[in-house]
């Protein structure tokens, strides 16, 4: 149970930071748009990173840094254009909620971009593959529950933070509201793709 808490608590601990990903799982709370596909998406892809990163795949990606390199680029090309259309939304648009779109167009866009800024986050390879999976060799005889309470964290995270969002939802009934929301989505994607750009 020790280990359990101490690796729920470090995957807390890592995963409250704001981040693109936490941005968009916000949004789409707000919205209340496939807010459970969403959450899963991110609890999965956790589940998956973290579950490598202890079973020893960090090993890996540190003597293969192409993995880190194609991401860190690939990923500052998304997330440059997700910010410019972001601060272009907050600027020109004036509706609260966009109800008219295509559902299906919709639920696949979504889950697509909550994948990409999932996979191409050099970020998330270093702190679910190879800091956790460094971290989960203290617990040699326990690495099935420290597995456990990392994937934990990252599953209460993403849904407390997309179920609870819609406590806001009084104050997004506000045009105003939206266009600085957008904004500060998009300023938060553009440092995330500069310092990605600058990191070595």
């Amino acid at each position: 149970m020790n280990t359990f808490i101490s690796a729920l608590l470090l995957g807390l601990s890592l995963i409250l930071a704001i981040g693109a990903q936490n941005a968009f799982v916000l949004k789409q709370g707000l919205k209340k748009q496939y807010v459970f596909m969403i959450c899963l998406i991110c609890g999965l892809s956790d589940a998956i990173l973290i579950t490598l990163g202890v079973s020893g795949f960090g090993v890996i990606i540190q003597k293969f840094p192409l993995v880190i390199t194609f991401s860190k680029y690939g990923g500052f090309l998304f997330l440059t254009i997700y910010a410019i259309r972001s601060i272009y939304s907050s600027i020109t648009k004036t509706e609260t909620i966009d109800t008219n779109t295509d559902i299906k167009a919709t639920r696949v866009k979504s889950a697509l971009i909550c994948l990409a800024l999932t996979w191409l986050n050099p970020h998330v390879y270093l702190d679910t593959v190879i800091l956790l999976g460094s971290v989960s060799t203290q617990f040699p005889e326990q690495k099935l529950q420290f597995t456990l309470g990392a994937i934990s964290a990252s599953f209460i995270f993403f849904f407390s933070l997309g179920y609870g969002s819609r406590f806001l939802t009084p104050l997004f009934k506000k045009p105003k509201s939206w266009k600085v929301l957008d904004f500060i989505i998009g300023i938060i994607m553009l440092s995330i793709a500069i310092k990605l750009l600058l990191m070595k």
